[in-house]
């Protein structure tokens, strides 16, 4: 990682990270007739730590259920903590290629810091990210460049430039990224655009939108060049349920013609009956349990079923 990378980071550096390990039984003195070692304070303290960490994670099974395909995205036991506050914390997950993923979690819980690491905004303390098989850490930056370039991003509020009208909002990463002359520029933007139902308001200007039609410009620009991988943080924030629901649809309808690994970031459950092919659940920095949206509605792990259904009673409170 270069050196200007880490000065980016200094501000957020960590405390230094501690491996955690497995719960352990108290150790016994084996030889007959020798009394047993006095347990020192830093021994009954470790105990303590690592039952404490058992009763924190004992709904994190870590059961992962088999998907199908390739991993589009990696995470291997990632670390990410700003000051005292460990976001992640040992994070495993595979986001498998050509499905529509959902990480889903309450609030707070590290799912925005997922895609930040994806596309390397950010970088874990401790573990690896890949993308399609290649470490994000250790690009160099020109790889970093290039590898962005797979990725298209829509953010919660549709994050359009409010200078510019929706046509020149689209072709933004067209002239920025690429080569490309104006009139296939326009042939590109005019098709996303058709794609998400904006044809007809190419030059209209943000603050002329509904919430819905910002969500959809913005989609129609993650797209313009054809990524490998689009993310979507919280796309149904701020929308009522019917427009929710078909921005849904257009998702499915837009990943059933493109492909790809489509990663949906949000805690909105019916999002996910609708739209996910594959589901993992984050809580406390760890997955506690992912596969096939068929199978984790069927869950038996009481955290999942409650988060799943909505329901009050069960290991999630207000805290």
């Amino acid at each position: 990682m270069s050196e200007e990378r880490r000065d980016e980071e200094a501000d957020t550096k960590p405390l230094d990270a501690r491996d955690w390990e497995e719960t352990r039984g108290e150790e016994q003195q084996e030889h007959a007739g020798e009394p047993a070692r006095p347990r020192g304070t830093g021994e009954m303290t470790h105990e303590r730590g690592s039952q404490a960490e058992a009763e924190e994670y004992q709904w994190h099974t870590g059961k992962k259920r088999e998907h199908g395909s390739d991993d589009a995205v990696e995470f291997i036991d990632v670390v990410k903590a700003f000051g005292r506050n460990r976001v992640l914390n040992g994070l495993n997950l595979g986001l498998p290629d050509n499905q529509i993923s959902m990480i889903l979690g309450p609030s707070g819980t590290g799912k925005s810091v997922c895609i930040k690491h994806m596309v390397g905004l950010l970088y874990p303390d401790e573990g690896d990210v890949l993308v399609h098989g290649d470490s994000v850490p250790d690009m160099a930056d020109e790889e970093l460049f290039e590898m962005r370039k797979k990725f298209g991003v829509l953010f919660q509020d549709g994050a359009l430039f409010g200078s510019m009208n929706v046509y020149d909002n689209t072709a933004f990463p067209l002239r920025q990224h690429t080569d490309k002359g104006e009139e296939e520029i326009r042939e590109i933007v005019s098709r996303r655009l058709g794609e998400v139902g904006l044809a007809a308001a190419a030059e209209k200007m943000p603050n002329e939108l509904s919430g819905g039609m910002r969500k959809r410009a913005g989609f129609a620009r993650a797209l313009v060049l054809d990524p490998d991988i689009v993310l979507f943080d919280e796309p149904d924030s701020g929308l009522d349920p019917v427009r929710t629901a078909l921005l849904c649809e257009l998702i499915m309808e837009v990943h059933e013609e493109n492909g790809g690994a489509y990663c949906v970031i949000t805690h909105d459950i019916m999002s996910a009956r609708r739209v996910a092919d594959y589901i993992a659940i984050l809580w406390k920095g760890r997955i506690v349990e992912s596969g096939p949206a068929s199978e984790l509605f069927d869950s038996e792990n009481q955290f999942v079923r409650q988060f799943l259904s909505g329901e009050a009673q069960g290991p999630l409170g207000m805290e």
